[in-house]
């Protein structure tokens, strides 16, 4: 055959498919047998090649079009196309249909090839096939669109990386052909050097995967859902009138009385469910979930090309090889090798747009994913009708846990206003305003800080009252019984979803999908028995052959394979370096964090040494406001930027260890990620709130950092301020910067980086620009969904927020309901927007999120407890109330709390150096502490007042963190996490499911026992007329009654 003839033949049966299917043939790919007759057919099948007939039914003739289009035989291709089909794009729904219109797109594989720049001039693609294919009949090379050779007659360049890809998706394609799935290519797009790869899964292959993955489906039975009786009925039609204008406006939303009862499909009783409408009965979701679980399982074990020569060859062939044996390289591990780009479902539609057809995207989009209905419910089952069960209970407890702060707001802006309007009625800090006390306080540092008076500080001191009250000890106890009743409410919400979602008895699909193997850890597997095979080989190569005992060597040598293909798995030794890594790696990570707090600290110190010296009055006043706002924002913004860091850290320790499951690997990241922000955000308050002004010493004898810097001291009114402070831009600022700003800025700054790269391609290839986008180009240029964990996070760093700190900033449930209900919106918006449609995960919970709620709630209670007794002055203040007071009043407890200091103790070097600032002498400074006057026998050592509050401390803390747990115990206790009607429920489906099989069965026995009736007296009949044939019919009869029995 010539070189420039075209090369017509037939492709056996069992052949692979060769290179030829990846081109871009734009639609078309096959002639009918007889070429003659091809210009006069008109109902030429399109992308016929990944139809859903058997590959031992293809018998095809492989024809180059543009070579036919060279000799005449064929005119321009577009010409050709536009013969098969006026207008594909409206007739596919662009996009969301295969190009026959009735065939649904699933799901979608994207992938990269290189477009050829030769026009269209006839090339040739070298065809190199696998070593045990190399005898068939694909010896001859193919014509058809592929590498261009222009090099006469030396030997083409080859991209063997991008073959191997090439040959990788054509078996895996294949491969998916035979798992039932139908498959349909789209290469004329306008994203340049993009594919796609259109799959649908046919009926009898969605009724086949949701029988296997237990799939409960609604059953033709309904049955009436209890409703409320008497008073209980008129309170809640009460309560639905109330509310009717803030509930969203979908049918999912609406109450029901009648539920279908439902029951895992079943081929064997499809008479059970409702099949009126097919098309309907799997909806999108669904249908997506099943193909995914196919792409999973679908294996791809061959590769075309070696990477290398000699050696590397060798190892290479010896990996293909033994990775035919593994026999799993499904669509997670062709992701990561990069022979798809992508793999996702479809949206419904557009969202918006006048002549949008209504679909549940544009719906979600009115309903849910606007700012203007943030008022509104969530349509949480349309979103799980959407999304699926775990995206839907995210956004559930989202909406619980908003719900439950509006009463904690409302209590926390209750105890701030008792704060602000007996300020002026408390005596503390109107003795500290009271300049006629005359209080002189020792310096702040050393030498350049001179004396000053405690009346400076009252701005402070009056401030801290507004946290300081009372109130707030009230307020802790109310916000742990709040986070114990949240949980709890949250699990009865849990279950009543789980029982209109049909997830009772869950359990068994959770352990299924939790044993699946990750990619990573088979190709881990994969290498540690490459690498003992290859021990074994080298070890039996040095070692000298026993020619005495021949037998002997053989019983070895099987021995061995037999071990070498015993189920390799990683054990702990072999982790053992991930492991190391993981632990020096969050140790180093947490000493960055406290080392950076460190650096925080030596610049307040600094800073507020270089404010005492200022010239101003006012400057010297504000030292401690100052340094406290700046010190924060420093804070905040070194919190900010490790917050990225440590999620990009945690992520990769994550994936050195190499989990086996994607629950372990979810489970593990989260651990790590929430460790290491935990521990970034809450440092600083930590620092604050017990170990500022603790390790202080006394006028002169302070504790020093580097021998010059004095270790801070909290101001005479407490540290509390500086902790809300601390509290209030961290929390505003993270939920302002971090979780609202970057949420909304990143993705459109990457929408529009996108967009501009889409234009200067459209630039430059201006016919693909001027048509219109299918659906599955619109949804490859969104983000890809990259799971809950980083809305979970934030989510419960701010739930520390709320309870850890609350007794020092009772607005803080204020400020996350705000937040809240801006990010639920938020995040629907880029749920239905932003993101391509993530692959639907049934789930009955919230996973190990829930644990860590109730961790923190727990360690909320024993905070609260030592910010109470510790960082405020509620105990010191009972106890100069009950124990020090000389007429039952708050008189004289500033000046209790203060002790004496002789400025003639001073150590040399450290005393001011403007003594006579305030205008007259010092000779006694005052400095908060419980010690002895220095004209007391053991002066400055610590007086029995300290010890007195210390134990009363100590025993508020014990009273208070036992009181609240008990009652947050008893909260548990009392409150069932199963809601009565929902278990009342539940059991009538169960009794009603065994009606329905006890019905069924009895219609069966009724049905053959009329059978058996007519069939006895067919017999009986025949038996009046002819022995032999009684004999006959009576054995048949036996053997037809025995072969019923059986069934």
């Amino acid at each position: 055959m010539d070189k420039d003839e075209i090369d017509l033949h037939t492709i056996p049966p069992d052949a692979s498919w060769g290179p030829h299917s990846d081109s871009a043939f734009h639609g078309l790919e096959f002639l009918p047998e007889n070429l003659g007759e091809a210009p006069n057919k008109t109902e030429m099948r399109v992308n016929e090649k990944y139809s859903s007939l058997p590959a031992e039914e293809k018998g095809i003739h492989i024809i180059n079009i543009r070579a036919i289009e060279d000799i005449g035989y064929v005119q321009h291709e577009s010409t050709l196309l536009n013969s098969l089909s006026r207008d594909p794009d409206a007739n596919c729904k662009y996009g969301l249909y295969f190009r026959d219109g009735k065939r649904k797109v699933d799901y979608i594989l994207v992938y990269h090839y290189k477009k050829s720049s030769m026009g269209r001039t006839l090339t040739k693609l070298i065809h190199h096939n696998d070593a045990s294919a190399r005898n068939t009949k694909q010896d001859h090379p193919l014509p058809g669109k592929g590498v261009n050779l222009d090099m006469g007659e030396s030997e083409p360049q080859m991209d063997y990386h991008e073959d191997d890809k090439r040959f990788r998706r054509e078996e895996y394609e294949s491969n998916l052909i035979e798992a039932g799935l139908e498959l349909e290519r789209d290469e004329d797009t306008k994203i340049h050097g993009v594919g796609f790869v259109k799959i649908h899964a046919p009926w009898h292959v969605l009724c086949r995967e949701a029988e296997f993955l237990k799939l409960k489906m609604p059953t033709k039975k309904v049955y009436q859902i209890n409703q409320a009786h008497g008073l209980l009925k008129k309170i809640n039609s009460v309560i639905q009138k109330i509310t009717e204008p803030i509930q969203p406006k979908v049918a999912e939303h609406k109450p029901q009385t009648m539920k279908r009862l439902s029951y895992p499909f079943s081929r064997e009783k499809q008479h059970l469910f409702d099949l009126s409408d097919k098309d309907s009965f799997f909806d999108s979701k669904t249908r997506s979930t099943i193909v995914y679980e196919i792409l999973k399982r679908t294996t791809c074990t061959k590769a075309k090309y070696s990477m290398g020569k000699g050696e590397g060859r060798k190892k290479e062939t010896a990996l293909l090889n033994k990775r035919r044996k593994c026999g799993k390289y499904g669509i997670t591990s062709l992701l990561a090798n990069g022979v798809y780009s992508a793999a996702y479902p479809l949206h419904d539609g557009d969202y918006e747009g006048d002549n949008v057809e209504l679909n549940d995207r544009k719906l979600l989009f009115e309903e849910w994913a606007s700012y203007g209905v943030f008022y509104k419910y969530q349509p949480i089952d349309l979103v799980r009708k959407y999304f699926g069960e775990k995206i839907g209970l995210y956004f559930a407890w989202l909406g619980v846990y908003t719900q439950m702060l509006i009463p904690a707001s409302i209590v926390g802006i209750i105890v701030f206003l008792y704060g602000c309007a007996t300020v002026d009625e408390n005596i503390p800090s109107m003795e500290m305003c009271d300049q006629r006390n005359n209080i002189t306080m020792c310096p702040l540092c050393d030498k350049t800080c001179s004396y000053w008076k405690m009346s400076s500080a009252c701005a402070t001191a009056r401030a801290s009252h507004l946290f300081d009250n009372p109130a707030t000890v009230f307020f802790s106890v109310f916000m742990a019984l709040w986070a114990a009743t949240f949980m709890e409410h949250w699990k009865r919400r849990q279950m009543r979803l789980n029982y209109r979602w049909d997830l009772t008895g869950f359990e068994e699909e959770e352990e299924a999908v939790k044993d699946h193997p990750r990619a990573e850890y088979e190709a881990k597997v994969l290498e540690k028995s490459l690498r003992k095979e290859y021990r074994h080989k080298e070890k039996r190569r040095h070692l000298p052959e026993e020619t005495t005992n021949k037998w002997r060597q053989r019983v070895k040598t099987v021995m061995a394979g037999v071990k070498l293909t015993d189920k390799e798995k990683l054990t702990w030794k072999d982790r053992f370096p991930a492991y190391f890594t993981n632990f020096v790696g969050i140790i180093f990570m947490i000493g960055l964090t406290f080392a950076i707090v460190f650096g925080v600290i030596i610049y307040r110190i600094s800073t507020a040494a270089a404010l005492a010296i200022s010239s101003t009055p006012s400057g010297r006043s504000n030292v401690r406001v100052t340094v406290t706002a700046t010190a924060v924002i420093i804070n905040l913004v070194v919190i900010i930027i490790l917050d990225e860091v440590y999620g990009c850290i945690a992520r990769w320790l994550t994936q050195i260890e190499v989990p086996k499951t994607d629950k372990n690997f979810e489970e593990r990241l989260i651990f790590k990620a929430f460790l290491l922000k935990f521990v970034n955000a809450y440092t600083p308050i930590f620092y604050v709130a017990f170990f500022k002004g603790r390790f202080v010493g006394r006028p002169g004898d302070y504790v020093y950092i580097f021998h010059s810097f004095r270790m801070e001291e909290c101001a005479p009114g407490g540290c509390l301020m500086e902790l809300c402070i601390q509290l209030s831009i961290i929390m505003l600022g993270k939920q302002l910067i971090q979780n609202n700003l970057f949420e909304i800025g990143i993705p459109k700054m990457k929408k529009f980086i996108r967009y501009v790269k889409s234009k200067r391609q459209s630039s430059l290839d201006h016919e693909e620009h001027m048509k219109k986008k299918q659906r599955y180009e619109v949804d490859h240029n969104l983000e890809p969904f990259a799971g809950l964990t980083p809305e979970y996070m934030e989510m419960i760093i701010q739930f520390g927020f709320v309870t850890l700190f609350v007794a020092s900033f009772p607005l803080a449930p204020l400020f996350a309901l705000l937040n809240n209900i801006i990010e639920i919106r938020l995040d629907a918006k880029k749920f239905v927007t932003e993101l391509r449609r993530p692959v639907a995960v049934r789930a009955k919970d919230i996973g190990i999120w829930y644990n860590i709620l109730r961790g923190i709630g727990k360690l909320a209670v024993i905070i609260n407890a030592f910010v109470i007794s510790f960082t405020s002055d509620f105990i010191p203040r009972l106890v100069y109330l009950y124990m020090y007071s000389e007429n039952g009043t708050m008189h004289g407890f500033v000046n209790h709390t203060l002790s004496s200091f002789n400025v003639s103790d001073f150590q040399e070097g450290t005393a001011p150096n403007d003594p006579l600032e305030l205008g007259y002498e010092v000779q006694i400074c005052r400095y908060k502490d419980y010690r002895e006057p220095p004209w007391s026998e053991n002066k400055y050592d610590i007086s029995k007042d300290f010890w007195a509050v210390l134990a009363a401390r100590l025993a508020f803390v014990i009273v208070f963190q036992n009181l609240v747990m008990f009652m947050s115990d008893f909260v548990d206790w009392i409150i069932p996490d199963i809601p009565k009607d929902i278990s009342q429920q539940i059991h009538k489906e169960k009794v009603l499911m065994v009606e329905v099989f006890m019905k069924e069965e009895q219609g069966k026995v009724q049905m053959l026992e009329t059978w058996k009736d007519k069939e006895k007296k067919k017999v009986e009949n025949w038996n009046n007329h002819s022995p032999r044939l009684s004999r006959s019919h009576s054995g048949s009869l036996s053997s037809c009654h025995s072969y019923h029995v059986d069934v």
